[in-house]
């Protein structure tokens, strides 16, 4: 099959929408992370990600991620702003566990149970909302046991501050644990066909065992595998090891023969790319980011793209685990992941 869209049969719908775990809600395959409208991408146009919010909304991407260190705060008020009069149209989510050190620009991670409670109200104040739907331990603090912070988060449920728990960027027995104090509804870890490793393995195995969701951000390759990178002033790509001046010239290469399967397919790269992840099972959800409506309506398609064995096969080919160039983050930021 090609990539275009057809009358929907029950597979195809199970393309377009997913639930998160065995209890969890049901939400669009392709969401939508906004960290990029307010943070890390450079400059962002206000009006434009406002539009772009309503417009997912309208089309139905409806699992919104946001967390309060993204833009220290903003995006939570600006994804707030514009589902205002949608609330219940939506699938908010967000995140905590990383904060501002004291006297100093740079993030710590802290998940005391004292700050799991500071920080939900904080975020409730922010997206104008009684409840947070998904609310995920954005990185572990090794430091406070899991069964710690889980305890706290599960008394957010009892209050009814939050819906459902989530853990980002964990290891397989941090998951454990943390599932054996409260249900674990999804998991966040960056996925795609230049980041395969994090997910593939034990985590999954252990995701699938526990009936847990994978949500997969950076689904894309921050932009690499659309096939029209560009790095802004103050994009923060630029410190990442993959988008170095070493390494970006082999990454793009891969990105291009990306880019001429999904010619053949007959579809843009982006969304070959998501097609690709949805692929991987029904138990995945991909939130790309983007500050665009053309971005977001192009993104969004891949849900009615199914692709063939074949063309799975060619595109993991195309970008060979081990033929990506860099790690996904400096040594400092590998030290906060998969703990």
């Amino acid at each position: 099959m090609n990539c275009q869209a057809r009358g929907r049969t029950m597979q195809e719908e199970t393309r377009r929408r997913r639930r998160l775990g065995r209890g969890g809600p049901e939400v669009s395959s392709i969401g939508l992370g906004c960290m990029g409208m307010s943070h890390a991408y450079g400059p962002a146009d206000r009006r434009e990600a406002l539009r772009a919010l309503r417009h997912a909304v309208e089309i139905g991407v409806d699992l919104l991620d946001t967390a309060d260190a993204y833009g220290d705060g903003h995006n939570e008020e600006l994804v707030g702003e514009a589902v205002r009069h949608r609330r219940d149209d939506v699938v908010l989510a967000t995140k905590f566990g990383l904060r501002g050190a004291p006297g100093s620009r740079s993030l710590v991670i802290d998940t005391s149970p004292e700050w799991v409670v500071a920080a939900c109200e904080g975020s409730l104040r922010r997206l104008g909302v009684d409840t947070v739907d998904l609310y995920y331990v954005h990185r572990r603090d090794p430091r406070v046991p899991v069964e710690e912070t889980v305890s706290a988060m599960a008394g957010l449920v009892a209050a009814g501050k939050v819906r459902w728990l989530g853990m980002s960027e964990v290891s397989p027995e941090t998951l454990r644990a943390a599932h054996a104090v409260h249900p674990i509804t999804a998991v966040q870890v960056e996925y795609s066909l230049f980041t395969r490793d994090v997910a593939e393995g034990e985590l999954w195995d252990t995701c699938r065992e526990l009936g847990v969701a994978l949500i997969a951000y950076s689904p894309i390759g921050r932009g690499l595998l659309s096939g029209s990178y560009v790095s802004d002033e103050g994009d923060q790509r630029r410190s990442l090891p993959r988008f170095s001046e070493e390494n970006l010239p082999s990454n793009l290469a891969l990105a291009q023969a990306v880019r001429q399967v999904a010619a053949d397919i007959g579809c843009t790269p982006a969304q070959a790319a998501l097609a690709w992840v949805l692929a991987q099972g029904e138990d995945v959800v991909a939130i790309p980011g983007t500050r665009s409506v053309a971005h977001l309506v192009d993104n969004a398609a891949a849900r009615d793209i199914s692709l063939t064995p074949d063309q799975i096969d060619r595109l993991s080919r195309a970008v060979p685990p081990t033929g990506v160039a860099g790690e996904r983050y400096p040594q400092h930021a590998l030290a906060w992941v998969n703990r």
